[in-house]
């Protein structure tokens, strides 16, 4: 036999003009919605300011750069803390940044690439992130760069490495060298952005965020027809 009892012997009773429960929460020992701790929580997060890395990123994809730069930037920042002890970048300046920079090319032996483009990040996070000019770095031990001749392949060479590649790698292999496709770009592409009758590709949202048109070689038409 099952026995009702009533909400309002509960204590739980509805409020007046109301359809919920004037103290659900009392009865139970626990305080009103509004002092609990759950909402205290969900005030006090949306509250806090966005973390560093998160102010990089959206700064990043602001300015609609690729999401290489972007992990390439925060990598960078994140060392910088690192090196320098774990300090928030707002209270250092010119120095910390030449003693960061210095140490990669004196003890890190990165490449002159590679310190360019941490100078890079750097500038970035203190100019569009922080709103701080971090003034000159000075004289900062610079990597060498070695002098390397590019190597370029001859057109039997590229006819036997496009010969080796089987499917999807073959196609990206053929976007690369006959459309002068980078990469990403390649990997990428949609098949609506290709157009047969006109022999081209619309290459959508490009370096610079901007769109181009190159050549569709006629090998590829047959790949993807």
């Amino acid at each position: 036999m099952r026995v009702r009892i009533p909400p309002r012997a509960l204590g739980v009773g509805r409020a007046q003009g109301g359809d919920h429960p004037a103290q659900p929460l009392a009865f139970f020992g626990l305080p009103p919605f509004s002092d609990s701790p759950y909402r205290i929580g969900v005030m006090v997060a949306q509250s806090r300011t966005p973390k560093l890395i998160q102010q990089l990123r959206w700064a990043v994809r602001a300015h609609h750069y690729s999401r290489r730069t972007e992990e390439a930037y925060v990598g960078w920042v994140r060392r910088y803390v690192r090196f320098h002890g774990l300090r928030h970048p707002g209270t250092l300046g010119a120095d910390a940044i030449r003693q960061f920079l210095t140490a990669l090319a004196a003890r890190a032996q990165l490449s002159a690439s590679s310190q360019t483009q941490a100078l890079s990040a750097l500038l970035f996070l203190y100019r569009e992130v922080l709103q701080k000019d971090p003034g000159s770095a000075g004289d900062i031990v610079r990597a060498k760069q070695p002098a390397r001749l590019p190597v370029v392949l001859s057109r039997e060479e590229v006819r036997e490495l496009l010969r080796g590649l089987q499917g999807v790698p073959r196609v990206v292999g053929l976007l690369l060298y006959g459309s002068g496709l980078h990469l990403l770009e390649a990997l990428q592409l949609r098949f609506k952005d290709v157009d047969f009758a006109g022999g081209e590709i619309r290459v959508r949202r490009a370096k610079g965020a901007k769109d181009r048109v190159t050549v569709l070689p006629g090998a590829l038409t047959e790949e993807l027809m």
